[in-house]
């Protein structure tokens, strides 16, 4: 067995119910734990993680010890211990002994103090004054004295920490919607300040969504202003940042909220945060390379996208994206790079299509029936029919956008090849030059 105990910075030493925060703090660690392993429980001020189901799927102990060691202290972890068994993690976590899979168990408790077992702290008077000092002070002493003395609690927590009893825990249900809050530890009066508290939120979504097999396309900062602001100001506000495709990456994540947040003024100091996920989609995982990435790779095209739109602006970052259209004008248009593209394109075509299409067709002269344009037209390839667009109305006016046109390749004397059409619909058939080949 593999367990390993996290003690968040905001916790309490004693039974006692811990402070809001301690216990907002502490139901976040959880949240985020359960990426790793779906046995996670609360035990006092602490969060207990079983994790030898899980060596294997993570890179093996060390690489498992060293990820969580570093995303928890990043999340506010205070001490975090490894144990054979989550009591005694409990109280090696409380002592500030991170290993306790080096040698015995025994030999690790014994020399702990009295209060790093929760079932002692009620007996700790008694069990001083007749010399405890130490865990071990109290298995040295009779047992069948101790049975009569004290609850049966203690016993059985002893027997439990030095895994001699199984333990029972009841496990942490994974939430179907995820929202955090953080309080902040002093008032922020700068917008892009607030990316170092929600970055700690951003982590724990990181692990909501991993415990999901999910992504987010798209999450929600809600800030509250501090009670002491003006009236005008209002109780808070909220920024939503979009991405084009499902990620849990925090760093892409932190970046595009650090974008954003360069151009939000706040109306009054910020001393609470919560963040939302409002848009939710299954992320199915790449499998990773057997071989070294020998190669750095670059960041990805659709991240810097992203990046850039956050900074300049959504409407002044635009990618193509192909359309169901067989209408030339219509088979692309054009959206927000940050923007989700869809899922299918546009539809098979029979004619080689051209490297540059004008932004209008342009009318060509006919003599003896032949279009013209730099000489008389010879035509290649064709015809290619094009038909639809019933269902397309032009906005403001009672027509639609409904085109029936034989499309052909044909070569100019002068212009090289071309991309040309005839109308069906008019009472004259008329010729256009719709496109270029490079």
């Amino acid at each position: 067995m593999l367990w390993c105990a996290l003690l968040p910075s905001l916790s309490t030493s004693d039974t006692a119910a811990p402070p809001t925060e301690a216990v907002v703090a502490q139901r976040a660690l959880a949240v985020w734990a359960l990426q790793f392993t779906p046995r996670v429980a609360l035990a006092d001020e602490a969060v207990l993680m079983e994790l030898a189901a899980s060596v294997r799927l993570f890179g093996g102990p060390r690489a498992l010890r060293e990820r969580v060691q570093a995303e928890a202290h990043a999340l506010g972890v205070e001490r975090l211990a490894w144990a054979p068994n989550g009591l005694a993690a409990l109280a090696l976590a409380r002592a500030g002994i991170e290993n306790g899979l080096r040698s015995p168990l025994a030999e690790r408790l014994d020399p702990l103090p009295m209060d790093t077992l929760s079932a002692v702290l009620a007996h700790r008077l008694t069990l001083e004054h007749i010399g405890c000092r130490t865990l071990g002070d109290v298995c040295a002493l009779p047992r069948s004295g101790l049975a009569r003395r004290f609850d049966p609690q203690l016993l059985q927590a002893f027997d439990q920490a030095y895994g001699r009893l199984p333990e029972a825990h009841e496990w942490v249900a994974l939430p179907e919607h995820f929202e955090e809050r953080l309080e902040l530890m002093a008032r922020v009066e700068q917008a892009p300040a607030l990316v170092f508290g929600a970055q700690r939120l951003l982590r724990v979504l990181s692990g909501w969504l991993a415990a999901r097999r999910a992504g987010v396309t798209a999450f929600t900062l809600h800030w509250a202003h501090d009670a002491m602001r003006s009236r005008a100001a209002g109780e808070g506000c909220a920024i939503t940042i979009r991405t084009a495709e499902p990620t849990r990456d925090t760093t892409h994540l932190c970046r595009l909220l650090s974008e954003h947040l360069a151009r939000v003024q706040l109306l009054a100091p910020v001393g609470d945060l919560r963040l939302v996920a409002t848009e939710v989609h299954p992320l199915h995982d790449v499998s990773a390379s057997l071989l070294p990435d020998t190669v750095r790779q670059g960041e990805k095209l659709g991240l810097v996208l992203e990046r850039l739109a956050a900074r300049l602006g959504a409407q002044r970052v635009l990618r193509p994206v192909l359309c169901e259209d067989h209408r030339p004008e219509w088979m692309c248009r054009w959206q927000p790079a940050d923007q989700a593209l869809p899922r299918k394109g546009a539809p098979g075509t029979e004619l080689p299509q051209p490297g540059f299409v004008l932004p209008q067709p342009l009318k060509l002269l006919v003599r003896d029936h032949r279009p013209l344009y730099g000489g008389e037209l010879v035509l290649l390839v064709g015809p290619q029919r094009v038909e639809g667009g019933w269902w397309d109305r032009v906005e403001d006016e009672d027509r639609m956008h409904n085109v029936v046109r034989d499309y052909w390749v044909a070569l100019s004397p002068e212009a090289g090849v071309l991309w040309v059409f005839q109308t069906r619909l008019d009472g004259a058939p008329a010729w256009f030059l719709h496109g270029r080949f490079a």
